[in-house]
């Protein structure tokens, strides 16, 4: 694939630019000021004091070798052969973190997996999916914790809930009843299905044989990453002079976690924002709530790659690096494109999705 001629770069550069310029008269002739609060936002992100940068950044930075050494202590206990070191593994996933803030379709996540089948010689990609399952176990529990304590939270009191099932004890019943057949029920349409995912786990999940090596290995490292997540968001609410109340870190945190779960974006840029404006109405003005989150998502982006590309140069050395990160990279877009046509294809066979 040949790169475009500068001349046409610089072209397309210069009619974004007049296009959006353009866009900005035309709104304030309409009366809508988008040029004062375009100014008002860059204010806001002058605003970022040192110390909040430099807190951001290394907490970042825990938060991504914390993360890093769970999926050391998964891939130790899979049979994927010697040679697997935490140096390795923190190279391999610091670059799909990098890639990922700002590559659609988590394509750094494909390029990570791809780097390991490629540095260990007992690693297949059906395995690093399987330890993909593993990994999400511990993010999963606590994103439910969070969602949890968001909806008792914002519901109301656990008096006016407790008043409810008092007053509507049969229809609890009935529910509850109601639900468990349909568990039964689905459970015997899904039993083969789930006996297949159980197979693939148990290739890179051999970590869960031993509950206590889960724990240790994997669950407390996600922990620590979990709780450095929390805390980048806590640095950047003060930075901005936003309260910092755990109901704010919560709420800012899960409206996070669904744009990048529902985003096509890279990275999730836009939907982030226009969610976390959403998250903070009650704390903050839009524009200050925007600014927050884009000095977060700028300062944590731009970090995530300048720490990947220090460790890949310091484990695989810049030449070697460079050509593992663009074969895998290359790899991981076909890997994915295949995996999107072979779901289209059993989605077109497939009666009862028409």
């Amino acid at each position: 694939m040949h790169s475009q001629p500068l001349s046409r770069r610089l072209t397309r550069i210069v009619l974004w630019i007049a296009g959006t310029a353009a866009t900005i008269f035309v709104l304030d002739l309409l009366g809508i000021p988008v040029r004062e609060w375009i100014e008002e936002l860059f204010d806001k992100l002058g605003e970022i004091p040192t110390w909040a940068i430099a807190s951001g950044v290394v907490l970042q930075s825990a938060q991504t070798s914390l993360a890093a050494l769970a999926w050391f202590g998964i891939l130790r206990a899979a049979p994927v052969g010697p040679g697997v070191s935490y140096r390795i593994v923190l190279a391999s996933y610091a670059t799909a973190v990098a890639l990922n803030s700002f590559l659609p379709a988590n394509i750094g996540t494909w390029v990570m997996l791809l780097m390991f089948t490629t540095l260990f010689a007992g690693a297949t990609f059906p395995m690093m999916l399987s330890g993909i399952v593993v990994q999400k176990i511990p993010f999963t529990v606590f994103n439910l914790a969070l969602y949890l304590y968001l909806f008792l939270s914002v519901a109301g009191s656990f008096s006016i809930k407790l008043g409810f099932l008092g007053e509507h004890t049969g229809l609890v019943l009935l529910i509850l009843v109601g639900g468990g057949v349909l568990l039964v029920f689905l459970g015997r349409i899904f039993r083969r299905r789930l006996a297949s995912l159980r197979a693939q786990v148990e290739q890179g999940g051999a970590i869960l044989r031993t509950p206590r090596r889960f724990l240790l290995d994997v669950f407390v490292p996600s922990l620590g990453s979990y709780l450095a997540r929390l805390a980048i968001v806590a640095v950047f609410l003060g930075a901005y002079g936003i309260p910092v109340s755990f109901s704010n870190v919560a709420t800012v945190t899960a409206s996070n976690s669904i744009s990048n779960t529902v985003s096509a974006t890279p990275g999730g840029v836009g939907v982030t924002q226009a969610m976390n404006s959403v998250a903070l109405a009650d704390s903050t003005d839009s524009a200050t709530a925007t600014a927050y989150s884009i000095s977060q998502q700028i300062v944590t982006s731009a970090w995530n790659v300048v720490f990947a590309v220090v460790m890949v140069c310091w484990v695989f050395g810049w030449t070697g690096g460079k050509a593992l990160v663009e074969s895998s990279y290359a790899d991981a877009k076909v890997k994915s494109r295949e995996m999107r046509e072979r779901r289209r294809r059993k989605d077109s066979a497939d009666p009862s999705s028409a």
